[in-house]
């Protein structure tokens, strides 16, 4: 059974030129993580094993399974032989709720609809967010810069996702990391709402070291976060979800450039710099 601090040391064999050599290697933990409401299994996710309080929260807002976080009541994490389960008391309207819609979800890592009944469960309308105004290129040049140095996991692994909450400046707030980057979103989602007010506010946006796909947007607009900034590529389902959400959508964010994929902009004249860069 794999360790519960996101990573495990492993003995390797390492090439050097025409020889090998014995060594020692960091790789991240990916387990099976069942979320139970109630005494009812809802989800078995493959996930990094820290903060597993965080991404149970994080995953039933944004799954839409509670509408607020004292809607649940209280967790445990219990370790079995084949992995962990995350036993959540819930509220009884919520737990209701969830018996009627439930899903059966077996989800591999990156994994988002398993299970989804219906193309309309599955695509579904996203959440209307409170307009966010667009990142400015030098906020998210110095986001970038500054994620590097809050992902131990990565650094270590080399094998993780991050989620990052930055404010206007670009200076990084809260990050969570997981081998799947749904889980990632979902831990940090958790992380900001079992936080202080302080971090739940307008002027920030959400960085992903991963493609922001419209199941990434869907989380975003349920946590209300308004403004999205991937490294890697959007999706055009992601597009289009975005703008129906009112939300900023931001892609292909590396040092000196970016691309602004969404048409809302709260504030066109004070980010007239974002125009240009691409």
């Amino acid at each position: 059974m794999a360790g519960l601090k996101g990573e495990q040391q492993v003995q390797v064999l390492r090439r050097q030129g025409a020889g090998l050599e014995p060594a020692e290697d960091q790789v991240a933990d990916e387990v099976a993580v069942a979320l139970v409401y109630n005494g009812l299994s809802h989800v078995v996710m493959m996930a990094t094993p820290d903060n597993l309080e965080d991404f149970a929260l994080g995953f039933s807002l944004s799954e839409g399974i509670i509408e607020r976080p004292q809607q649940v009541y209280g967790m445990d994490v219990v370790q079995h032989p084949l992995g962990l389960e995350v036993q959540i008391e819930l509220a009884t309207e919520r737990f209701e709720s969830l018996k009627h819609r439930r899903r059966n979800l077996a989800g591999r890592t990156g994994c988002g609809l398993c299970g989804a009944e219906s193309l309309a469960q599955a695509i579904g309308t996203p959440q209307k967010v409170v307009p966010a105004p667009m990142p400015s290129a030098k906020a998210i040049e110095h986001a970038l810069t500054q994620l590097r140095l809050h992902q131990p996991l990565q650094v270590s692994t080399g094998a993780v996702h991050g989620a990052a909450l930055c404010d206007a400046r670009g200076d990084v707030l809260l990050v969570r990391e997981d081998v799947g980057r749904h889980n990632a979103l979902d831990k940090l989602i958790g992380a900001i709402a079992d936080a202080e007010s302080a971090l739940q506010q307008v002027d920030v946006f959400v960085l992903i070291t991963s493609r922001a796909s419209f199941e990434m947007v869907h989380k975003c607009a349920a946590a209300n976060l308004g403004a999205l900034v991937a490294v890697s590529a959007p999706t055009a389902l992601a597009i289009e979800q975005a703008n129906k959400a009112g939300m900023q959508l931001v892609g292909f964010a590396r040092p000196g450039r970016h691309v602004i994929y969404t048409e809302t902009d709260p504030h066109p004249l004070k980010n007239k710099e974002n125009s240009h860069v691409a």
